[in-house]
């Protein structure tokens, strides 16, 4: 694309278009800049119009982002083997010219352009810097020094927000022999400078703070913001490891650092904006000495009494404003960090703890008007901080993480300081329940926060208080309280606390509340029901010692229609249509309850009348998953019990299912398939004309293009070939099988998917059907063997020749294969089998795949005659191997290579229903122990030519394995003779 007047005027139109509130302008100039991104050089004539000062700011900065989102999707290194797999990439003269370009104009550039041209600078940075763009550093730091000397803070700040995003790759990358590089390279270049700058910035501020009235808001800003960006870059370049250049001027950067801790500025911290100025600066010091505090604590700790003492001070001073969250949790994390170190000292003067606990920790636990705005306005995200841990980035939690640090060498101390004020606490709200009630909340979170879990398990404890008597007095009232909507956040912290200590509530106490339970299910409050649906599915996983469950399905009927009844109807309270906390708990107790056919209608008849309306629009897909599960499990609960249901159940699932197949519902479908197969394996032959039909769009090979659907597609096609053999020999559908088989098996990502189809075909047709198809078979199996060898694929062969012999006969196995070849029966036995048997894995095809091996060598005349004895010996060898030793001393799983071209595109991918899977089938009942069954067939073959295998055995048997061999037959008292 040149560079002209018409390019101009062309781009400008586009860019003014994509504002229009219009949407058909809109799309045409978005259409019409998405052929041109393809053209050479589109991106610079881009870059060259953001610079254009004639044209208006607003197209401008509307190409300044279309600019930096180009750059995001065709900026790829020239080494990429992907590059150009989605657009086309910039070309490298192009790149060239538009790195000489962007510094420069990015200085000279309004705000707004500015941070977009910086983002843009960063994602070249990300990709090139610096091995293939040198000149960056230098002609950015030119730019600094000059800048420096007129106090340009404007272009400044500009340069140090670009190096903060190219220099943010050495916080978060692996230590490498390149990073180190690259870090040496800039820490050389980079740190004096940033020194510097940092020096002259803080002198600026402390003059202008200085002078009468202390300096504006105007003119402090851009400096406190400079101060904040080098604090930043100081902690990018420390994050590795501590720089000989930083440790060397520490003195300078601490002195700095503390200063802004303990300096006060009235004339920015009298305004909302000046005071979150200032905070910004004083929390990204707490990040830098926290940092040092983790990796640098011998070096630091020179300063570490003066910073303790000044973010102490600070934070008994920051109020409870959201606006200064970021800066209290960055100072609890850093006193967090000092209390588990070896300098924990520093909390073991006189008074300290008590002071920490009263100015520190209570008053960021008690609730705030922003808590209780989140519990109404936003209860996802209110759980998902309070329930599911992810708050750890807010002052509650962190305070408490500051206790527990404290706990970790002054246990005793914090046990006694906290127990006292949590009574305190409970007095006041007893004093006037219905003003204190924050109190009571604050008093059970610290019990619930201060909990300790045990290593890998579920169950928690805590000394703060006995649990039993502190569940009986103070959440026992809040539990039985009649009023289901009165003061919410007391009600959803009592029930947090319950689904906390489940497991140390006595069965009697707790099964008295659960008539209760279910009543919060009908509060208004989203969080309310959210918490008493939590509360009771986890109730019902609790386990005895000896994992035996605590509630069983004895014992819920008497709760389980009411409790239905409220689960279903919780669903209907406003924004909680899709809440995935009652789904999940409608699945536990679909999962715990006997599901009598008065219990299974009703349910059966609501889950579809979600189905129904979430196929509309898919949203919540944790939701929807519990939903598909739920569904599964009633199903397959139900119709063990009473097989008249299943009718019923297809009457209210087909119609929701067929609108999933019909309107192609991305997400639903491999939910969908594997409901039918559910179906189709309960069914009782013949199957009906409306599963027929859904047989004959399974075996379309239009179905089986998007690899999402194919773990499903293959379970419920198993479901068909188990349920319908006869139907599948008709009308060439056969062939239509094996064609999805050869499709499947062709492919490393799905050739296992493939085995599933043979294995299947193999287990339920006669042999007399599937014999004229062997020859296809073998050929397509050993062109992929001949191509493309994978352990995985190895055995799975292993795994379908022995389902083969076990079912149709050894004589049958070697006749079809060397049909196709002569004699590659015993190659393929010696170079494939032999190998992987003893990789075999799983408990079922451990079984098979022994038992099939040991008939080979006892009962085929290929490999009872003489010459082929090595061979034998051989397949013994691998035998006893499989048999004898545990599964880590024989297996070494290589990785296989991910076929990555083959899901490229595809962003929907398959979850399996753990409800709705696939029973494995044994094709061996009749045979079980495949240890007695490989001696006694050995002793039995010995007995006929006594004196041959012995000899055998011992030239062709590993010693380990010919011990093992002779365990095996004084095991079963069987004898090789």
């Amino acid at each position: 694309m040149e560079w002209n007047a018409e390019t101009l005027q062309y781009l400008s139109q586009c860019f003014l278009h994509t504002l229009s509130p219009q949407p058909e302008p809109r799309r045409r100039a978005e259409s019409s800049l998405s052929e041109a991104a393809d053209r050479p050089n589109y991106g610079l004539a881009v870059l060259r119009l953001v610079a254009e000062p004639s044209v208006d700011e607003q197209i401008r900065q509307a190409a300044a982002v279309h600019f930096k989102n180009h750059l995001k999707t065709r900026w790829v290194p020239s080494n990429d083997p992907n590059a150009g797999s989605t657009f086309s990439p910039i070309l490298d003269p192009e790149k060239d010219q538009i790195k000489a370009l962007i510094v420069s104009l990015m200085l000279s550039s309004t705000s707004r352009i500015q941070s977009q041209l910086s983002e843009a600078l960063a994602v070249i940075g990300k990709l090139d810097f610096p091995k293939s763009w040198p000149t960056l550093l230098p002609e950015l730091i030119s730019n600094l020094q000059k800048a420096a000397q007129s106090s340009d803070y404007a272009s400044i700040n500009g340069i140090l927000g670009t190096a903060n995003s190219i220099f943010k790759k050495f916080r978060y990358q692996y230590k490498t022999n390149d990073l180190f590089i690259d870090l040496k390279y800039c820490l050389d270049n980079f740190a004096a400078p940033l020194l510097e700058i940092f020096l002259k910035t803080a002198s600026l501020i402390d003059s202008t703070a200085a002078a009468p009235g202390g300096g504006s808001l105007a003119t402090l800003r851009p400096l406190f913001e400079s101060q904040r960006l080098c604090c930043r870059i100081f902690f990018s370049l420390n994050f590795q490891e501590l720089p000989e250049f930083f440790e060397d001027h520490m003195r300078e950067w601490m002195g700095e650092f503390r200063k802004y801790l303990t300096t006060n500025y009235p004339s920015l911290e009298s305004s909302s904006d000046g005071l979150a100025l200032v905070d910004e600066l004083r929390a990204a010091v707490c990040e830098n000495i926290s940092l040092y505090m983790e990796k640098n604590e011998e070096e630091f700790q020179g300063y570490l009494n003066e910073f303790a003492s000044a973010v102490w001070s600070l934070l008994t001073n920051v109020s409870q404003s959201s606006s200064r969250d970021k800066l209290a949790v960055t100072a609890m994390k850093f006193l967090t960090t000092v209390s588990t170190s070896v300098h924990h000292t520093l909390f073991a003067a006189e008074g300290v703890l008590q002071q920490i606990c009263q100015s520190i920790v209570i008053p960021n636990v008690r609730l705030r008007d922003e808590d209780e705005e989140l519990f109404e306005m936003n209860y996802i995200e209110f759980i998902r901080r309070d329930m599911e841990g992810s708050d750890l980035d807010t002052r509650r939690r962190i305070a408490c993480e500051l206790l527990k640090g404290i706990a970790t060498n002054y246990k005793k101390q914090v046990i006694d300081i906290v127990s006292v004020q949590i009574q305190n606490l409970l007095s006041s709200f007893a004093t006037n329940p219905s003003a204190n009630w924050k109190d009571k909340d604050c008093a059970i979170y610290l019990v619930v926060s201060l909990a300790t879990k045990k290593a890998g398990g579920t169950s928690v404890s805590t000394d703060l208080v006995d649990v039993q008597s502190f569940f009986l007095s103070v959440i026992v009232p809040e539990l039985q309280s009649q009023d289901v909507n009165g003061f919410p956040m007391l009600k959803a912290g009592s029930l947090k606390f319950f689904t906390t200590f489940r497991g140390l509530i006595q069965k009697p106490v707790a099964f008295q509340l659960f008539p209760d339970l279910v009543r919060f299910l009908g509060a208004e409050s989203n969080v309310v029901h959210s918490y008493a649906a939590s509360c009771i599915e986890k109730l019902l996983l609790v386990k005895d010692e000896g994992g035996k469950a605590r509630y069983t399905s004895a014992d819920i009927p008497p709760f389980v229609p009411a409790l239905m009844n409220n689960l279903f109807n919780a669903l209907k309270f406003p924004e909680s249509e899709e809440n995935q906390y009652i789904m999940k708990c409608i699945l536990r107790v679909l999962a715990v309850a006997d599901i009598s056919s008065e219990i299974a209608g009703p349910c059966i008849v609501g889950l579809t009348s979600i189905l129904n309306e979430v196929c509309k629009n898919p949203k919540n897909p944790i939701f929807n998953h519990y939903l598909f599960e739920s569904v599964a499990i009633l199903v397959r609960r139900a119709c063990e019990r009473d097989g008249s249901l299943i009718t019923a159940f297809e009457a209210s699932l087909f119609p929701s299912l067929q609108t999933i197949l019909a309107t192609d519902v991305t997400e639903f479908l491999p939910y969908a398939f594997q409901l039918l197969a559910q179906l189709v394996e309960l069914n009782k032959p013949p199957i009906s004309p409306s599963y027929m039909q859904i047989f004959v769009l399974l075996l379309s090979p239009d179905s089986w293009r998007r690899s999402s659907n194919v773990p499903a597609l293959v379970r419920l096609l198993q479901a068909f070939l188990q349920k319908a053999p006869h139907e599948v020999n008709q009308e060439g559908r056969l062939t239509q099988v094996l064609g999805i088989f050869n499709m499947l098996v062709s492919s490393g990502s799905t050739d296992e998917q493939g085995f599933y189809v043979l294995n299947t075909v193999i287990e339920n047709l006669e042999y007399g059907v599937i014999s004229p198809y062997m020859g296809n078979i073998w050929n397509v199996l050993f062109m992929r063997l001949q191509n493309n060898r994978t352990v995985k694929f190895q055995k799975s062969l292993v795994i379908f020749m022995s389902l083969f012999l076990v079912k149709h006969g050894a004589q049958n196995l070697v006749d079809t294969m060397n049909a196709v070849q002569a004699n590659i029966f015993l190659v393929i036995l010696e170079q494939f089998w032999i190998p992987n048997l003893k990789l075999i894995t799983g408990a079922i095809e451990l079984k098979l795949t022994a038992v099939a091996s040991t008939r080979l060598i006892c009962e085929s005349p290929v490999l009872l005659d003489a010459a082929a004895a090595r061979v034998w010996g051989k397949m013994l060898d691998s035998i006893v191997t499989l048999l004898s030793r545990p599964e880590q001393d024989r297996v070494e799983e290589e990785p296989e290579m991910p076929d990555i071209a083959e899901n490229v595109g595809y962003t929907a991918t398959f979850v399996k229903l753990y409800n709705a899977g696939k029973k494995e089938d044994d094709p061996l009942t009749d045979v079980k122990d495949p240890k007695q069954f490989l001696v006694a067939s050995l002793a039995k073959l010995s007995a006929v030519t006594p004196g041959r295998y012995p000899q055998i055995i011992n030239e062709n048997l590993e010693p380990a394995n010919q011990t093992a061999l002779l365990q095996l037959c004084t095991a079963y008292n069987c004898q090789i003779v």
